[in-house]
């Protein structure tokens, strides 16, 4: 790939910043229903500790800790603001981690 195509990627990336501020302030949390099961497993992400900072990464380690990261903040949410209604956890969670938990569902 050229040089030039990374420059319209950058300006891409731009362009899709600028529309997710917009979203953004079209909406704030969507409310969502999870299984008991998934919603203590995030809730445990989030109440672990995890030793020592992480070192050198290649880009499926960093991807996987991400993923681990954004978990860990939906369980701070279920924490936080979660409401059990039978076997299900209702949420409400920021449009910035249920687009998380879609992406990582591809």
């Amino acid at each position: 790939m050229s040089d030039e195509q990374y420059v319209r990627y950058r300006d891409d990336t731009t362009v899709l910043a600028a529309i997710g501020a917009c979203v953004a302030r079209q909406t704030g949390r969507v409310t969502v229903r999870v299984p008991r099961e998934l919603a203590e497993a995030a809730v445990a992400a989030w109440q672990r500790t995890e030793e020592g900072a992480p070192g050198p990464e290649t880009p499926e380690r960093y991807a996987l800790r991400d993923g681990a990261a954004e978990l860990a903040l939906i369980g701070l949410a279920i924490t936080e603001r979660g409401r059990r209604e039978g076997e299900e956890v209702a949420v409400d969670l920021d449009v910035a981690s249920a687009g998380a938990a879609l992406r990582a569902a591809e």
